[in-house]
C-alpha cells in the first residue's frame, strides 16, 4: 500500500442530499423572474455546476462580475434559509471519515459551492477536525470539470494526485477529478451510473465503506 492517501470529497450532493433544496431555492428565485425550470433542466444544467454557469444559462445571458455576486448571494441565501433546518449527513459518511482519518488518510473538501453554504454544512456535520484541505468556490479561478479544485486540494494535503480518491456525484465533478488523474467513486444522489463517466466505485450512501476499501481501489482488487 502506498505511504500517503488521499480522500477528497465534494460536498453537494455527496456530504449531505442538498441539490432537493439548491431546486427549492432556484424555483423561488426563478419565479420571482417568471422561470419555471423543470426537474430535467436542472439535471442537465444546475448539479455540480458553478453559480456562473447556471445562471446565465437560465437568465440566457452572460452573468458575471458585480451582478454575478449579487445574483449569488441572493440565491445562495435562499437556499441557506431553506435548507437549515434539514442538515443530515449521507449515511454513514461521518462514521466513515473517522476510520479514515484514524488510518492516517489525508482528507479534504473540494466544492464548487460558496464558503458560506460549506460552512453551514461543517457547522451541523462533525467532521471539520479530521479535514487538511478545506476549498470552496472562492478558493479556486476555474470550476469544475477543470481540475484546479482537485489538484489544489492535493497539494494542500502533500499527496501526489495518483493517490487521491475523490467522491463525487455529477458529471463535471467526476470529470474534474478524472482530469486531475485521480481515482473517483461516484455517489448515486443525482444521477445513475450511466449519467457519469466511468468510476473506480459507486455507492448509495456509506455504510459500508471503510478504510480497507479505499485501499483496494489502489491493490487493483
Amino acid at each position: 500500500m502506498r505511504r500517503n492517501i488521499a480522500v477528497i470529497f465534494d460536498m453537494d450532493g455527496v456530504i449531505c442530499h442538498t441539490n432537493p433544496y439548491h431546486s427549492r431555492a432556484f424555483r423561488e428565485f426563478f419565479s420571482k423572474r417568471n422561470l419555471a425550470p423543470t426537474d430535467e433542466d436542472f439535471a442537465k444544467h444546475m448539479y455540480g455546476k458553478s453559480n456562473s454557469y447556471i445562471l446565465s444559462h437560465f437568465l440566457e445571458r452572460v452573468i458575471e462580475g458585480e451582478e454575478l455576486l449579487a445574483l449569488e448571494n441572493e440565491k445562495e441565501s435562499l437556499f441557506r434559509e431553506i435548507y437549515e433546518p434539514y442538515i443530515e449527513p449521507i449515511e454513514g459518511i461521518v462514521a466513515f471519515i473517522s476510520d479514515l482519518s484514524n488510518h492516517g488518510v489525508q482528507l479534504g473538501v473540494a466544492t464548487s459551492a460558496p464558503r458560506a453554504n460549506l460552512e453551514l454544512i461543517l457547522s451541523k456535520v462533525p467532521i471539520r477536525e479530521s479535514l487538511g484541505s478545506i476549498l470552496a468556490s472562492e478558493n479556486v479561478k476555474k470550476h469544475k470539470p477543470d481540475p484546479e479544485v482537485y489538484l489544489t486540494s492535493a497539494a494542500n494535503l502533500g499527496v501526489d494526485p495518483a493517490d487521491c480518491v475523490v467522491f463525487e456525484d455529477s458529471f463535471s465533478g467526476v470529470s474534474a477529478a478524472l482530469n486531475a488523474g485521480m481515482r473517483v467513486v461516484g455517489v448515486l444522489s443525482s444521477h445513475t451510473k450511466e449519467e457519469l463517466p466511468p468510476c473506480n466505485l459507486y455507492v448509495e450512501n456509506y455504510n459500508e465503506l471503510s478504510f480497507g476499501t479505499i485501499v483496494q481501489l489502489f491493490d487493483g482488487i
